[in-house]
């Protein structure tokens, strides 16, 4: 049962859509008789969402699993989907934090990822869009065939269990969506509702933080959405996504680079091992000194240590994004820097945190659907005919 009509979808000409992509700054956009012509459906469609129900509530279990995943626009649908059907831990998830979920982008196949994941998992869903896109994306995603036919990308909130209370919480943007080639209107956005089991409710967020912002505006970001939560009641709650907790001053090239030549000073191999899987321990301290000081904690649920996204020298589909606003010269040194280190590191970016949760560890629970518990874990090596699924990590817990 589709519990409201989708209002995902929009009549904006393609003809309009690139007459909107030709300005430069989200300040000239605004100002132009165009835009402020299209403005209310715009705005219309990025303040809806999609709620749907569509199967049957199961009875309670002894405890429940859920998975935080950044799926990359949904690019490798057919991996990711074949995860979350067979993995052994990824098929007895309850709920899905899914950020990055396209909704009629050529670089995903123009497929409505969200609802299809859903329909064929049998979960009900949530999806808010963040962003209107005029151009078909960034670096590689450029090269895709066709042509957007909706344009929207958000993040979505799937559920075995009934989802009741839906908001969208927009998030201030780190920088202007509307510099560079991949041209957007909006911005993120985190879906958070209530999910009931049975006799229980918790309160859910998936949360993506904008990767090209600063340490401060990261904070800002999270704390949008952790007072949400707290305004819900004080009750379970459960937070998880891309955090981009890069340890990176982002918002600018020159920001990102200056950031660079002082992590080498630091010394790589330094960062590669105590900094870039631990941000929490200091170039991000704050954001995760926040979370503890409004009620919420961290570090029983993740794996502390363990890295979600890796960066590899060989990667062109890497290489052509970060070359969208970094200059050519800049990836000379990086090879340079990580040369010793097999051309690859990995970073912490993926994170959940909680309040009134009891999070089970190895073995401490069991259940007749999902078997017994395994902890916070981080799972990784999911290539799925040799093409890694959206850099083949996961968080998962319980």
């Amino acid at each position: 049962m589709q519990e409201a009509p989708s209002s995902l979808s929009h009549d904006l000409h393609p003809h309009i859509l690139l007459k909107l992509r030709e300005f430069h700054s989200t300040e000239s956009l605004e100002k132009s008789p165009l835009f402020q012509e299209v403005r209310p459906k715009i705005q219309k469609l990025l303040s809806s969402y999609d709620l749907v129900h569509q199967v049957p509530e199961p009875a309670p279990e002894p405890f429940y699993r859920c998975v935080a995943w950044n799926i990359e626009r949904g690019m490798r649908f057919e991996a990711i989907l074949h995860y979350l059907k067979n993995h052994p831990l990824l098929s007895t998830a309850d709920i899905l934090l899914i950020t990055e979920a396209d909704l009629g982008m050529a670089r995903s196949g123009n497929r409505d990822v969200a609802q299809e994941l859903a329909q064929e998992l049998q979960m009900n869903y949530f999806f808010a869009p963040s962003y209107l896109n005029l151009s078909k994306g960034c670096g590689i995603e450029q090269e895709v065939s066709g042509e957007n036919k909706l344009g929207i990308a958000g993040n979505a909130i799937l559920s075995r269990y009934p989802i009741s209370n839906p908001m969208a919480v927009p998030l201030p943007n780190a920088h202007d969506k509307m510099r560079g080639r991949e041209k957007r209107v909006g911005s993120q956005s985190a879906p958070i509702a209530q999910i009931n089991l049975g006799r229980r409710s918790i309160v859910v967020s998936a949360v993506h933080l904008d990767v090209r912002s600063t340490q401060k505006h990261r904070i800002l970001q999270l704390e949008k959405v952790t007072e949400v939560v707290r305004e819900m009641g004080g009750g379970p709650a459960l937070i998880g996504g891309d955090w981009n907790t890069s340890t990176y001053d982002a918002h600018s090239a020159f920001s990102s680079i200056l950031g660079f030549w002082i992590r080498v000073f630091i010394g790589t191999g330094n960062m590669i091992k105590n900094h870039y899987p631990h941000p929490d321990r200091f170039f991000e301290r704050r954001l995760f000194e926040r979370l503890e000081a409004n009620g919420f904690d961290y570090k029983s649920c993740n794996e502390l240590g363990v890295g979600t996204s890796h960066f590899s020298v060989g990667d062109l589909k890497q290489f052509k994004n970060l070359r969208e606003w970094l200059p050519n010269w800049c990836f000379r040194f990086v090879d340079w820097a990580l040369k010793e280190h097999g051309g690859r590191c990995s970073f912490k970016l993926d994170w959940f945190t909680q309040r009134g949760l009891k999070i089970l560890k190895e073995g401490e629970g069991s259940s007749a659907r999902k078997g017994k518990s395994v902890g916070a874990k981080v799972i990784g090596n999911l290539d799925y005919e040799n093409y890694p699924s959206s850099q083949g990590l996961k968080n998962r817990l319980g």
